[in-house]
């Protein structure tokens, strides 16, 4: 079976050799091809390139068409990235400096017509072209809520929600909103087969029950009606977010959930295999590794983390081993051995 057959496996419940083994590896690509970030980044080439090298090179499932989450901001007119070479890119200016900057704020009528689309599409190109058919490629895509945290900083964000005029917030939702739509719909028209949707305040943990009903249920919807939630992946950061799992599931219609590691994988497993009869057994638990760990983690400690949580999550299968966010400072040894064990004790025998 090719890594996608196994992945939409593991979504139904049917056969397969072993569950899904996800590994994001971002800015270990610059690495891999030898190059600086700002370099690397700047060519959708070299992206695909160390996608796929490292891919090959690891034997794991999944390739990436995310650069640096700050590119978001760029459709918005965000031209000041900065690069540091052992971590992510992020922005480094943002487009609403003031309240009043909200009304001028322009949603890309076409975005794949943008100058900030170009070097993605040229990756995608790619990727579909070598795996599109046979490995999952997966399209990182920030909910409405979260975005402005991008276009204006969090503080400033917090400070609209929480305390600011209703109305500009809700237009500055609207439009993130509107350009959430867009978005999933290139990627999604561009061979992207697992659609992370990147919802922190989708956490009770982060806003609290009564705000996540009050205020991020509403806007998730408002993000995935027209375009539905074939391929989305519920994704909250690294906050936990079980207490929500089933409500999700009920109001949102989304089966595949990625686990913070911060949460208990077995309640997250329990919940969700609890709702696989109503949703035609059709779902997916993503246990999560806790890589922030792995730094310090000894190659031993490593394979017995694995091995955990795929005893956890193996029985009635519906289950994917994935990371986080992977930091650069990783050794590799331990991401070799996270790998080795996740494809011993990922086997059903």
């Amino acid at each position: 079976m090719t890594p996608l057959e196994i992945l939409l496996a593991a979504i139904n419940g049917t056969p397969a050799p072993r569950i899904p083994i996800f590994c994001n590896l971002l800015d270990q690509g610059a690495r891999e091809l030898g190059m600086h970030q700002r370099d690397y980044y700047a060519n959708g080439e070299n992206v695909a390139a160390g996608q796929l090298k490292m891919r090959a090179r690891l034997g794991y499932d999944n390739v990436w068409s995310l650069f640096y989450v700050g590119k978001e901001a760029e459709f918005f007119g965000c031209q000041n990235i900065l690069y540091a070479e052992d971590g992510s890119p992020n922005v480094g200016e943002f487009v609403i400096k003031s309240w009043d900057d909200i009304a001028t704020l322009e949603v890309p009528d076409d975005i794949t017509a943008h100058p900030a689309w170009a070097e993605t599409a040229k990756c995608m190109r790619i990727l579909r072209a070598e795996v599109g058919a046979t490995h999952p490629i997966c399209a990182y895509i920030t909910a409405s809520s979260s975005l402005p945290a991008l276009l204006m900083g969090m503080d400033k964000w917090m400070e609209l929600l929480l305390t600011g005029p209703a109305d500009l917030r809700d237009l500055l939702l609207a439009k993130c909103a509107e350009f959430f739509q867009k978005e999933v719909a290139a990627y999604r028209a561009a061979g992207a087969n697992v659609l992370v949707y990147s919802t922190p305040f989708g956490s009770a943990y982060f806003v609290g029950r009564k705000r996540f009903e009050s205020f991020s249920l509403p806007w998730m919807k408002r993000d995935l009606a027209p375009g539905g939630v074939g391929g989305i992946v519920y994704y909250c950061g690294m906050a936990p977010f079980n207490e929500v799992i089933a409500q999700v599931m009920d109001e949102l219609d989304i089966n595949i959930h990625y686990i913070s590691p911060l949460a208990n994988l077995a309640e997250a497993k329990r919940i969700i295999d609890a709702r696989l009869p109503a949703k035609g057994g059709k779902g997916l638990t993503c246990g999560v590794i806790d890589d922030i760990k792995m730094i310090q983690w000894t190659a031993e400690e490593t394979r017995a983390e694995v091995k955990r949580m795929c005893e956890m999550g193996k029985p009635n299968g519906h289950f994917l081993f994935g990371t986080g966010v992977m930091p650069m400072a990783i050794p590799e040894a331990n991401i070799i051995a996270m790998l080795d064990a996740a494809f011993e004790y990922g086997a059903f025998s």
